[in-house]
């Protein structure tokens, strides 16, 4: 699996998910909406730092980002 095209995947499904848009994960992550575009559509190589970054933004763990659909770790409490 394409690790970029996962990240994406999760970030479009998470940000949808909370009614957000790519301008408002933008304010609240300090990364452009135009990087935040191609990270969704997998065309980005997002650091350590910006899954961080964009995982806080979302108000979720960079796990999350990485996780394959077909795995749901448990959460804690």
């Amino acid at each position: 699996m394409d690790m970029r095209r996962l990240v994406g995947r999760n970030f479009a499904r998470i940000r949808r998910e909370q009614g957000l848009t790519q301008e408002q994960v933008e304010e609240r992550s300090g990364l452009s909406q135009q990087y935040l575009s191609g990270l969704e559509r997998g065309q980005r190589n997002p650091t350590v730092v910006t899954l961080f970054e964009v995982a806080q933004a979302l108000g979720v763990t960079p796990v999350d980002l990485i996780q394959p659909d077909n795995v749901k770790m448990p959460r804690k409490s």
